[in-house]
């Protein structure tokens, strides 16, 4: 016969051996199901008809402009075209509301150099913040065109200067330079992290660990406008959402 005190310990301890068996496959588990949580949106953006053109910009104006820029042909790229009629530098963004996530401590960049904004195009979230860096050594002017509460007007005379403005509401704002009229750039503006740029050459956007459900996708372009579409975006998998711009003949 076994001891009563021997059963009981033998129970304790295999109840113990199958407590720490389900705690590590929870373990195990919990990161599948938090790769799960959510869905992807891919896409392309294009265009058709002819490749439209973009001017170009005369940095005769600024002695420093053009002998930064002396044997180049700079353009003003409104349109940053790619294969195939493929279109860079178009915002898109999952519209809504959601629940809220972290907002970077990294702020988004743009670069004053050679005379132009770098990059053309970039998204942020409110709450993050902007820095606008001059890498030219000379005078520069960093002037949002903001109709909420993203106003900024500073100067940056000369390289390694900076402004930094903490954005507080959505919308696409204009930056411009009021020393040289050309230089432009946009910052997307949202309060969740659902949006991307798309990539030059293929005019390609990914946004990742979208919130499962019915979702409405709007692309922005500066000269072309704003498409929408919509979508039903399912946990773990990928949701495929072309644009094509419609150019008037």
């Amino acid at each position: 016969m076994v001891p009563a005190e021997y059963s009981r310990d033998s129970e304790e301890g295999l109840r113990q051996k199958v407590l720490v068996a389900l705690a590590l496959v929870a373990a195990l588990l919990a990161p599948a199901a938090a790769r799960a949580a959510g869905g992807t949106i891919k896409g392309r953006i294009s265009f058709t008809g002819a490749e439209p053109g973009n001017r170009v910009i005369r940095m005769g104006m600024d002695p420093m402009c053009a002998a930064v820029n002396r044997g180049k042909q700079v353009v003003n790229e409104i349109y940053q075209v790619g294969d195939n009629n493929a279109l860079g530098s178009v915002f898109v963004k999952v519209e809504g509301t959601f629940p809220a996530t972290p907002v970077p401590a990294t702020p988004v960049e743009i670069d004053q150099t050679a005379c132009i904004y770098r990059p053309r195009v970039v998204g942020a979230r409110v709450g993050q913040v902007l820095r606008v860096k001059n890498s030219d050594n000379w005078l520069h002017n960093v002037h949002s065109d903001s109709s909420k509460r993203n106003s900024v007007n500073q100067s940056t005379p000369q390289a390694g200067m900076d402004v930094k403005v903490t954005l507080k509401d959505e919308e696409m704002l204009r930056i411009g330079c009021d020393v040289h009229r050309w230089m432009t750039a946009w910052v997307g503006i949202v309060a969740h992290p659902y949006f991307a740029v798309s990539e030059g050459k293929g005019g390609t956007f990914t946004i990742a660990n979208v919130p499962a459900g019915k979702r409405t996708i709007t692309a922005w372009h500066e000269a072309f406008g704003t498409l929408t579409k919509a979508v039903e975006v399912k946990d773990g998998q990928t949701v495929t959402v072309d644009f094509v711009y419609t150019q008037k003949s």
